[in-house]
């Protein structure tokens, strides 16, 4: 029998909790077990039901999504979180990122966007395909070029090949995509990726991303150099 991933949808509006559920839902490894309205609801359904991954809207009443999401990522670290947005005006969604969710869902995604998400998102593949990493990057990148002394440090523990994977990784690249640079197996690239999350102390994919990003590397960074 396949693994569930164990879900809970936070949203202030009603309909769109139950859109989401009924796209969910009509998936076998994916079951909805709870829902809240706004930030403080959240917080406490996720110390209740101890969810796999959280399907978090950012504007809410009273407690928004960034302060549930900082809170639900630091009590209980094996719930990763995904972020809903609108993007084109939500600001917010990068403040939510740096606050520990995994990545971030258009609000008018495509049914199979959102699955793909969903199941990225928590085996911490992928959290964001290459072009909304880029386009992430593209509308946030005036505020990522604050010093990361500590992570500078941290590259030095990559092996070369690692380091080859993390430039990748700061282009926005999937596994696959990695694999054919590198001419290496799919497989063979996870097992990389992992370590570089790993040694970086990086909680997943977009995190690395951020980093990377931080550090001065980006798009035109040379993955085989």
């Amino acid at each position: 029998m396949t693994e569930q991933i164990r879900i809970l949808l936070v949203d202030d509006q009603e309909l769109i909790r139950l859109g989401f559920r009924m796209v969910l839902e009509a998936e076998s490894d994916l079951v909805v077990i709870g829902e809240a309205s706004d930030g403080r609801a959240a917080i406490a359904q996720a110390g209740a039901l101890q969810p796999d991954l959280v399907l978090m809207d950012i504007r809410m009443p009273g407690l928004d999504g960034i302060a549930a999401t900082e809170a639900i990522v630091r009590e209980h670290p094996g719930t990763r979180v995904l972020v809903l947005t609108t993007f084109d005006l939500d600001e917010y969604a990068f403040g939510a990122i740096r606050a520990g969710a995994s990545g971030f869902l258009l609000k008018d995604a495509q049914r199979h966007e959102m699955i793909s998400a969903v199941r990225a998102v928590h085996r911490g593949d992928a959290a964001l395909s290459p072009r909304i990493t880029r386009m992430l990057l593209d509308h946030v990148s005036s505020r990522l070029h604050t010093p990361a002394p500590e992570g500078a440090e941290l590259l030095e523990t990559l092996t070369d090949r690692e380091h080859d994977v993390f430039l990748a990784i700061a282009r926005g690249l999937s596994n696959a995509e990695i694999g054919e640079t590198l001419f290496v197996s799919e497989s063979t690239v996870k097992t990389h990726v992992s370590r570089v999350l790993a040694k970086l102390g990086a909680r997943d994919r977009i995190h690395a991303v951020i980093l990377a990003h931080r550090l001065g590397y980006g798009d035109d960074s040379p993955a085989g150099a």
